[in-house]
């Protein structure tokens, strides 16, 4: 479907109706899952001490989500959205769950009702259990692609950025803490500054087993029975590990790209 501009008129006719039928499958993937969303913050909210104005940031964070989504579209390269990207969305609105909590709920915090902390530590376990899911999913149905990709870890990065502020506002580590969320979009933006950290980067078990690290850790923030020092040295393991990981990939790819202009 990248191709299409490369194609003769009856390719690129048939390429424009194969993306129209995508962008109107993901429309309905999302358009679902956004009316889901609504139902369970009407029927849980009290559950999950979801108050109007968390209710209304997190609509507003998944809406944001979908619409950068189905803009990316092209990259996508297959007829269907697919159960794995399914999988993703489902993560992404339980992120925005998260995200309206932590960013409008003048609620929650330290003192934060306990039990409902307990229901959102296990939504939380649950979105980091569907982050596993999603990739296998792909690989079996052979729909992987660079949007399926992408969408994963734009959702991870998102969802541990929002339990690193979860952390500090629940008092279960310092302002540090926001470190571990903030790390990656630091990287993003050290890339338009440093030609060399554009670089591909090669498949990494390490990367991957971090990144669970980081979300299991501060996954376990969320539960009343995780308090300080316990959380602290959970938070202070964490940043640790990945500020390792991406030090590792950021003297990789300087290595690369000093090799490749010694090479030329």
């Amino acid at each position: 479907m990248a191709d299409w501009m490369n194609a003769g008129p009856l390719d690129r006719q048939a390429a424009r109706r194969a993306h129209r039928l995508l962008s109107l499958d993901a429309y309905a993937v999302t358009m679902t899952v956004a009316a889901a969303l609504v139902a369970a913050m009407h029927f849980l909210g009290d559950w999950l001490g979801i108050d109007t104005a968390a209710a209304c940031c997190a609509f507003i964070i998944y809406a944001a989500i979908s619409a950068i989504a189905l803009g990316n579209l092209r990259a996508h390269g297959h007829g269907r959205f697919g159960a794995a990207n399914i999988v993703t969305t489902i993560r992404a609105a339980l992120t925005s769950v998260l995200g309206g909590m932590v960013l409008a709920s003048p609620q929650f915090g330290v003192g934060f009702d306990q039990g409902a902390l307990w229901m959102l530590g296990f939504a939380v376990a649950f979105a980091l259990v569907l982050d596993g899911v999603d990739g296998f999913v792909a690989r079996q149905a052979g729909t992987s692609s660079r949007f399926g990709a992408r969408f994963d870890m734009e959702i991870d990065a998102l969802l541990i950025l929002f339990l690193s502020l979860a952390a500090v506002l629940l008092g279960k580590a310092g302002l540090w803490v926001l470190l571990i969320g903030l790390m990656r979009y630091a990287y993003v933006g050290a890339q338009a500054v440093f030609p060399a950290l554009r670089g591909e980067l090669r498949h990494s078990m390490r990367r991957k087993a971090i990144c669970v690290v980081q979300g299991v850790a501060l996954c376990l923030m969320l539960f009343p029975v995780v308090t300080s020092p316990v959380s602290t040295l959970l938070a202070a393991a964490a940043l640790a590990s990945l500020t390792y990981s991406f030090a590792v990939d950021v003297i990789f790819l300087v290595s690369a790209s000093r090799s490749h202009h010694a090479a030329a």
